[in-house]
């Protein structure tokens, strides 16, 4: 467990509870998302933690996908489709783009069900991150350009904004993550409505990996342009999570629970490849964050001793049926942290908080 100084203070002084809740943000990061899936059904599910408490679901990538899952009514039926679809992609040996965005496309239509837009619960609000190509990025980008881009970024996060903009679909009315309001870095902010004319492609184009995937074009209600992961501007979602005055917290504000896969936060995608820039440490904006991610020793017990990731399609190749099998023993080893995680949520020892 980790904490920033205000979530710590905050656990310490006055324990915790769902109503303290007010955001949970979800990474991307592929099929490591999968991982958390039986966590997001304790919090999410029938009888979930979190099932009656007002809430932002803030995503990217699967994260996105899995945040609308947790909005739906059917939470526990939607994550099953989530988790039993992406284990079930199926790729020949050099799959092209076209191939892949197909197969995702029917990924995130399993994800709204069958009737293309679920019944959502009321309270929860849903923020799907994508990023808008500008720049080098317009048009059929080269990988040549993607190089373009991954060198501003080692300059300055500030010079990558110059090929990249944030869209944000929204459905509902967000609290907690009060970012909405007007751009807070250089990566400006473009807040569309997320509906049922849009969803789909909202979706497909939060987690449309760049020279793997095809970009999603001119979803429905939204400026014009190539569409492609909220990931590669909001990898591990460093978002200033501003609050309205809360009366349960003494800093004043709701709590944001960050289920994760690692226990850092990356802020771009191209971020994952500077050691400098990898972590944030005692960053501001995550200061009434508590982050939750699973330990060494449980990942010791993981098939190949690691989370499920993209780079398991070409380590298993066409051995689909050995891939998917350890995907699922992975993903039924993390029952065990997703009941460690609500054993401490329901009985928080302050004790056991790390600094985030």
């Amino acid at each position: 467990m980790l904490a920033g100084r205000t979530a710590a203070e905050h656990i310490q002084r006055n324990g915790l509870r769902p109503a303290d809740i007010g955001c949970v943000p979800a990474a991307a990061g592929g099929p490591k998302g999968l991982a958390l899936i039986p966590l997001d059904r304790r919090l999410f599910g029938v009888c979930g933690w979190l099932r009656e408490v007002p809430l932002d679901l803030v995503g990217a990538s699967i994260g996105a996908w899995r945040m609308f899952c947790a909005a739906q009514v059917d939470a526990d039926a939607a994550l099953a489709r989530l988790s039993d679809g992406y284990v079930a992609q199926r790729y020949g040996r050099k799959p092209t783009p076209q191939e892949v965005s197909n197969e995702c496309r029917q990924l995130a239509r399993a994800v709204l069900g069958a009737a293309g837009w679920p019944a959502l619960r009321d309270g929860a609000s849903v923020l799907v991150l994508t990023t808008r190509a500008r720049g080098v990025l317009q048009g059929p980008a080269s990988r040549g350009a993607w190089a373009t881009a991954a060198l501003a970024n080692a300059l300055s996060r500030r010079r990558l904004a110059a090929h990249m903009e944030r869209v944000v679909f929204v459905h509902g009315a967000p609290r907690v993550f009060d970012a909405l309001r007007s751009p807070f870095d250089p990566f400006g902010l473009r807040v569309v409505p997320l509906t049922r004319a849009n969803a789909e492609d909202a979706l497909l184009a939060s987690g449309s990996i760049p020279l793997v995937c095809d970009p999603v074009r001119n979803p429905a209600g939204a400026p014009r342009g190539d569409y492609w992961d909220g990931g590669l501007i909001d990898y591990h979602l460093l978002l200033p999570y501003h609050a309205p005055r809360h009366e349960a917290a003494p800093a004043g504000h709701k709590l944001v629970l960050y289920p994760h896969f690692v226990p850092h936060v990356t802020p771009g995608w191209f971020d994952k490849f500077l050691p400098w820039r990898r972590q944030a440490r005692a960053h501001p904006w995550l200061s009434n964050m508590l982050l939750v991610a699973p330990s060494p020793a449980l990942l010791a017990r993981l098939p190949n001793g690691k989370l499920p990731d993209r780079q398991d399609f070409y380590r298993y190749g066409l051995d689909h049926a050995g891939r998917e099998r350890d995907w699922r023993r992975a993903i039924g080893e993390c029952e065990r942290f997703a009941d460690e995680v609500m054993q401490w949520l329901e009985r928080p020892d302050p004790t056991a908080l790390q600094p985030l």
